[in-house]
């Protein structure tokens, strides 16, 4: 009895092919799953700088008074270096007696995202210099650090 060979030619190429498409679909979604990882990253870097500046514009309101930092300070301008891509904004709605200044802070990037924050500052009450903040006694953080006794 002779029996007839099988014919399977082109299998394994055919298999390479299969293969050969899977992975490149594969690579294709790790290299998509890079990209966007990298955005999201320098998105979020991008936002907690804007952050720290927001809170350094409004701490600057508060330290000078709102109605001395439009004297002293530009309402809008550019960051210095190493923040020179953000630009700032700060708006400050004048208050009356017992009535706090409404302060906007903006803050801008070039890429096109912008942040805000709004609050409420009591005005400054009377001609008295600011009060020195400064502790009475020194401070040993080595000690504290370290579990010495002050």
């Amino acid at each position: 009895m002779v029996t007839q060979p099988i014919h399977r030619r082109g299998f394994a190429l055919i298999d390479a092919i299969v293969a050969g498409i899977l992975l490149a679909i594969g690579l294709a979604a790790i290299v998509s799953l890079g990209s966007r990882a990298l955005s999201l990253q320098q998105r979020g870097e991008r936002e907690v700088i804007a952050a720290s500046l927001l809170d350094e514009l409004l701490a600057t309101v508060l330290m000078e008074g709102p109605a001395d930092y439009v004297k002293l300070h530009p309402t809008s301008a550019r960051f210095d270096d190493p923040f020179a891509d953000y630009e700032y904004e700060v708006l400050i709605e004048d208050g009356s007696a017992g009535v706090p200044f409404k302060v906007l802070a903006v803050v801008r990037h070039d890429s096109g995202d912008s942040w805000v924050c709004e609050t409420l500052i009591a005005p400054k009450l009377g001609e008295e210099p600011d009060p020195p903040r400064a502790p009475i006694e020194p401070i040993d953080r080595e000690a504290l650090l370290f579990g010495e006794d002050a």
